[in-house]
């Protein structure tokens, strides 16, 4: 499945994660700032994945002293609560997951530059050969496997 902004409502029924988001906040014993409520505002309208730049960015176009500092510890804290979860892009660079199901890896082709969700059963396959043949424990959430797509091969 390649990469794409859609509305996060979409097909969507029944009560959204982020509606209990700030009473989750609030129980954790922290401040409910008109910053965190922009953030949610704008994590609400996304689905996929999103960089922290990006985030600033659509951030400070609804509120002006929203600081970076500000952003990275939100998205901490809605890590801690499920609802986001970081990775990193092919190019190193941290993104994070809104709302993920399921931890997974992806693929991406250097040639056109698509970049696709590892399905989960396959990123199991890999979990597990590495587990069994090394004894090494995988955080799918952090790998990308580069190479080239069908499309791109020579």
């Amino acid at each position: 499945m390649p990469h794409a902004e859609m509305n996060a409502g979409a097909g969507v029924t029944g009560p959204s994660p982020w509606d209990q988001a700030v009473d989750r906040i609030r129980a954790g014993g922290l401040r409910w700032t008109p910053q965190r409520r922009t953030l949610i505002e704008v994590l609400r309208e996304r689905e996929g994945h999103v960089t922290a730049t990006e985030l600033i960015a659509r951030c400070r176009e609804r509120d002006q002293t929203t600081t970076p500092s500000t952003v990275y510890r939100t998205l901490d804290l809605l890590e801690d609560l499920g609802l986001v979860r970081h990775g990193h892009g092919h190019d190193g660079r941290e993104e994070y997951h809104i709302l993920p199901q399921e931890v997974h890896g992806h693929l991406y082709c250097v040639g056109c530059g698509t970049t696709w969700e590892l399905r989960p059963e396959t990123g199991a396959v890999i979990v597990e050969a590495l587990a069994s043949q090394l004894g090494f424990s995988v955080d799918l959430s952090h790998v990308t496997i580069s190479g080239r797509c069908a499309g791109c091969h020579d």
